[in-house]
């Protein structure tokens, strides 16, 4: 099997506030971005990346300079592209130390080792997604995983497209773990290994040990992994393979990489046995539910959970998938001679041709997007029960509105309309807290009282349980327009995405500066 060609560099940042300037030149496709995943981007929402959200893309012999500042983050991120399903393989790690003489909440890693997991496609992505929405249906599946770009010894004709991690013996070593995959949630283990967590989306937890751990799209977990004192005669898979929810086909396969432990002898690798490590089950929604519910930020005052206590603006979305009706005089793969879609309150998102950043700047909005996003679903329903008989959804461009420093919950409910499903969910622009989550509907008579407002987890990604749902809260102090989207890239192909338009402020540091000269045209 040959290895996938990624577009991959890694950037390593320190201390943790100074400016980054990324100069980008397209050379080939006219089409690729390259948004920063995670970094906040306070104030310059023109380097955030997504088509026609914030900037249009960069044409075929142009560049354009990402010039943004970051400001309180360290941590694992990354960067790849943004529109289509580019992201298959461009793509890479941002690292951001602490600030100089500031340590880790741990004791030093003897070592640092990015791990990025990816999917691999033996064809063109950008043809596979192009026929899906032609015909209606679902797109084909990838036809490996990869640890680094390297598909790994369990595929045919791929044994010498192995990651291989060498580490001494008695030794700490903090591995940065980025899944970079375009559709799949993956479990991640190393045989005979625990894994201590101590990081998620860039932000510390309270540390806690698994053997495995689960880890969707768009996420990041930094984790240590303290290797056995004396050298073991033996070679360890590290394994990683997907859950799956829906009830669409998925790649059923595994990635393998090997951890080897440096020795004076070197015994040949052939001789020595290897162990693999035993994976949950492809739908083993209760592993991922008691994993997730150990996420706990650290909530010191060093590293404080800066939860909004006081809420100005309640929002209820459904997030899940759904139909539109087959373009006349065509036949359609979706159910019932249909086309696929997804969307949030039933809004299936509709690209807009020019960047909607640039329409609110610039007062120019009329015909771009409407502002009037709806609050709630406008028809209620039992989500996670019997279907509703119409399954049809409803195309627009709809952005929601909120005044500079609004706090806001948010509840993302999932439905199964075409079968429950999860579903990670990246918002731009911000970090959020997951204040609560759980099966069935939401309760919001009962279900709010048991919100953690202590220490809730802190991130940028997070997975709607299959036929459940997630609280989240965030402070809008961001001004600029913010994509929020699904991280399975055919959802977000079907619509399952929106954008956030936070005004400015009242005062200069809290309005959005004019664009850079060189932004791209549409």
């Amino acid at each position: 099997m040959p290895v996938t060609e990624n577009l991959s560099f890694m950037l390593t940042v320190t201390p943790s506030s100074m400016a980054l300037i990324i100069d980008i030149k397209e050379e080939h496709d006219p089409s690729t971005l390259f948004p920063r995943h995670g970094i906040r981007q306070l104030r310059s929402g023109w380097a955030d990346g997504p088509a026609y959200i914030t900037q249009c893309p960069i044409q075929t012999g142009q560049s354009y300079v990402y010039n943004f500042t970051i400001i309180g983050q360290r941590g694992t991120f990354w960067w790849h592209a943004h529109i289509s399903w580019l992201r298959s393989t461009v793509y890479g790690p941002i690292i951001i130390l602490p600030k100089k003489n500031t340590p880790y909440p741990f004791a030093k890693p003897y070592k640092e080792v990015p791990i990025i997991f990816g999917e691999w496609f033996n064809a063109d992505t950008e043809a596979i997604i192009a026929q899906a929405l032609q015909t209606g249906g679902g797109p084909n599946v990838s036809d490996a995983y990869t640890i680094n770009g390297l598909p790994g010894p369990l595929y045919n004709c791929s044994a010498k497209d192995t990651f291989k991690l060498k580490m001494k013996p008695g030794k700490a070593y903090l591995l940065r773990l980025i899944n970079a995959a375009l559709n799949d949630e993956l479990f991640f283990s190393i045989v005979n290994h625990t894994l201590r967590v101590i990081d998620a989306d860039g932000v510390y937890v309270k540390p806690f040990e698994t053997d495995t751990l689960i880890i969707t799209p768009g996420q990041t977990h930094n984790v240590l992994l303290k290797t056995k004192p004396h050298f073991p005669n033996a070679t360890f898979y590290m394994t990683a393979r997907p859950y799956v929810t829906g009830p669409g086909t998925f790649d059923n396969s595994t990635v393998a990489g090997i951890l080897e432990y440096e020795s004076k002898s070197k015994p040949h690798l052939k001789n020595l046995p290897f162990f693999k490590p035993l994976l949950p089950a492809l739908n083993d929604t209760t592993f991922v539910t008691n994993f997730t519910s150990r996420l706990r930020s650290l909530a010191t005052p060093q590293f404080p959970a800066n939860v909004p206590l006081n809420v100005d603006r309640h929002l209820f979305f459904t997030v899940g998938l759904g139909t539109s009706p087959c373009d006349h005089n065509k036949t359609c793969q979706g159910p019932n001679g249909t086309k696929f879609s997804a969307s949030v309150n039933n809004v299936s998102f509709i690209q807009p041709t020019t960047a909607l950043l640039q329409s609110h700047f610039f007062g120019q909005s009329n015909g771009i997007y409407k502002p009037d996003f709806p609050y709630s679903p406008l028809n209620w329903f039992n989500y996670t029960g019997n279907p509703p008989n119409n399954t049809l959804v409803k195309n627009d461009t709809k952005l929601m509105v909120l005044p500079f420093n609004t706090s806001v919950e948010l509840v993302m409910q999932d439905t199964s309309i075409l079968g429950a499903e999860s579903h990670p969910l990246h918002l731009h622009g911000f970090n959020f807290f997951v204040v609560g989550q759980g099966f069935g509907n939401f309760d919001g008579n009962k279900d709010p009282a048991n919100f953690n407002l202590i220490d809730p987890i802190e991130r940028n990604t997070v997975g709607v349980p299959s036929g459940g749902w997630v609280a989240i809260r965030f402070l809008a102090d961001n001004p600029g327009v913010w994509f929020m989207h699904c991280h399975l890239e055919v959802h977000t192909s079907w619509g399952l995405k929106m954008a956030w338009l936070v005004l400015d402020g009242k005062l200069p540091n809290q309005k959005l500066p004019p664009p850079p000269k060189d932004l791209p045209k549409c």
